[in-house]
């Protein structure tokens, strides 16, 4: 597959306005970074976008989250790895990113409030409408993440 496009080259103030929200989104609510790195990584493995997983993979090491932690986001709900506000992060990414299949159920809803100020469920919300902006964005230009190979 060959890169289409580089939208930060072709439309520099559009991505650095992009860009500038989502950092607004991911200091201005206050949530704890693992948080962002579900969202992150639970979006972009449902849209199948690899230049997105690959880089969220990286960031959520980078921040001390464990391999296994990462490694099992795609099947949290059969692991007992997850929290519970974790779980309702989870659940209400799946429930925003299939947005069409779901129509953003009440029962995904309901289940942050008792764990998440009404301020946090707008930042975790507004934080999953940005990574599917960032995944469409990166698989309708096919960007391509670097790739890595062990010597044999």
């Amino acid at each position: 597959m060959k890169a289409r496009l580089n939208a930060y080259q072709k439309a520099p103030a559009t991505m650095k306005a992009a860009a500038d929200l989502a950092a607004n989104i991911k200091a201005g609510f206050g949530l704890e970074p693992r948080f962002i790195h579900l969202i992150d990584l639970r979006a972009s493995q449902i849209n199948g976008c690899a230049y997105c997983v690959d880089m969220h993979c990286k960031e959520a090491r980078a921040d001390g989250l464990s391999q296994q932690w990462i490694d099992l986001v795609s099947v949290w709900r059969e692991s007992p790895l997850y929290d519970a506000r974790e779980r309702a992060v989870l659940e209400w990414t799946e429930a925003v990113t299939r947005v069409e299949q779901t129509g953003a159920p009440d029962a995904a809803f309901e289940a942050l409030k008792p764990l998440f100020s009404e301020e946090e469920i707008i930042g975790l919300t507004t934080q999953i409408a940005m990574i599917n902006f960032w995944n469409r964005v990166a698989i309708s230009m096919r960007s391509q993440h670097p790739v890595e190979r062990k010597a044999a």
